[in-house]
């Protein structure tokens, strides 16, 4: 009887693997692979396992017939060959593990097969994807014995032609790409959750710095407005109704404002315009509602007096409300802090950029003063635009801020 050597039992193998590969070859790329990604992870390597059983099963019927107890244990370490394979993600250092010492004792006691190389080498290299570091690098370790204890017994020390440094290295290759696919894959997740946090961190200081710029500065001007009243109350009653009546319009415009902004917050669906940006979309303040916002500022006990140039400066959307919130929180200072009775703001469009002042004649920040939430919003304004801010004490008192906004 003819023995079936290792290379005519691996010519039918290689034809199938060949016509397979022929036939994949014909499939769109793209249909397959999204096809291959809806499919469980278990049931892909599952069915990994079953064929590669199929086929070390199919070449133990196709070699030269075992005895009883031998051709068991064969079939029996083509099962943990195989199942080996359907660990491969859960457990897969002990799946390698599993695999190799099963393909050794086959080499030793059944014979080798020309399918089992194969799946210990799909097992190798899930060991480098999907095992922690340190485990990956046990399993790394295991390649060398696993080779050597294969190649034991075989002649003049290759199999088939193979030789032990050929395949150790085909082997540790295997291992490394799937180690540093696995270690890109760590590196752009880590760079995915900084940029998340990074996008929340910056989002929650723009909401943080527009309810400031909003709430705050409505707040003092109502509360100075109701201090106002108090003091008229007895002596000049219809003094005191413009003032509660002003006192209402300012609330009024804030809860609008309030309420605008909690409409973008809670939308899901992009405006119709296309913007997705939270300062395009609270984008009623603009450059030329100065002079409201002065007026409301007079009423509140600082007289102010606005200077534009040109009266209706060309730049971006985003930069005018900026402006404005940043006039805004000045002239809120001005009020609550410096106590100051009037104020001049310039905003003058020049070249390539927007130069906005405001100085008024109040108390001035003490020595060494530090900035309070409110400079600091308007730092995080102008850097935004990659802008610049100034301020502080000039010599005739009272306090000076100077920002310039980059427009091109």
């Amino acid at each position: 009887m003819t023995v079936p050597t290792m290379a005519s039992r691996s010519e039918p193998w290689q034809a199938a693997s060949r016509a397979v590969s022929a036939a994949a070859a014909r499939l769109p790329a793209a249909a397959v692979v999204r096809a291959a990604r809806r499919v469980p992870s278990p049931v892909l390597d599952g069915a990994l396992a079953v064929g590669f059983l199929a086929a070390l099963l199919t070449g133990q019927a196709r070699s030269a017939p075992l005895p009883g107890s031998r051709l068991a244990l064969a079939i029996a370490l083509d099962v943990v060959i195989a199942g080996s394979l359907a660990l491969r993600r859960k457990v897969p250092l002990a799946a390698y593990l599993l695999g190799t010492v099963a393909l050794a004792a086959g080499a030793l006691w059944t014979g080798r097969s020309a399918v089992a190389p194969y799946a210990n080498m799909i097992s190798i290299y899930s060991l480098g994807l999907y095992a922690r570091r340190a485990r990956a690098w046990w399993g790394l370790l295991l390649v060398f014995p696993g080779v050597l204890i294969y190649f034991s017994r075989a002649a003049h020390g290759s199999v088939n032609g193979a030789a032990p440094a050929g395949v150790l290295l085909a082997w540790v290759l295997a291992w490394a790409v799937g180690y540093g696919n696995a270690r890109r894959h760590e590196e752009q997740e880590a760079a995915r959750q900084a940029m998340r946090r990074q996008a929340a961190a910056d989002e929650r200081s723009r909401l943080a710095r527009e309810l400031h710029d909003l709430v705050g500065h409505t707040v003092n001007v109502m509360v100075v407005q109701a201090g106002a009243a108090r003091l008229v109350l007895d002596r000049d009653l219809v003094k005191a109704r413009e003032i509660v009546a002003s006192l209402e319009l300012t609330g009024r415009q804030a809860l609008g404002e309030l309420d605008r902004m909690l409409g973008v917050l809670r939308r899901d669906a992009p405006p119709a315009g296309g913007s997705t940006s939270l300062d395009e979309d609270l984008s009623m303040p603009r450059i030329a509602d100065l002079p409201r916002l002065a007026q409301r500022m007079t009423e509140a006990g600082i007289r102010v007096t606005v200077r534009i140039d040109p009266p209706v400066p060309q730049v971006a959307r985003s930069i005018e409300m900026s402006a404005y919130r940043i006039v805004q929180e000045a002239l809120t200072n001005s009020l609550k802090h410096g106590g100051a009775r009037s104020a001049i703001v310039t905003v003058r469009l020049t070249g390539h950029a927007l130069n906005i002042g405001v100085s008024d004649d109040g108390s001035g920040p003490p020595d060494g003063y530090q900035p309070g939430r409110g400079l600091l919003g308007i730092a995080e304004r102008a850097s935004a635009f990659g802008g610049s801010l100034q301020h502080g004490r000039p010599e005739r008192g009272g306090f000076q801020l100077r920002v310039v906004l980059p427009v091109s």
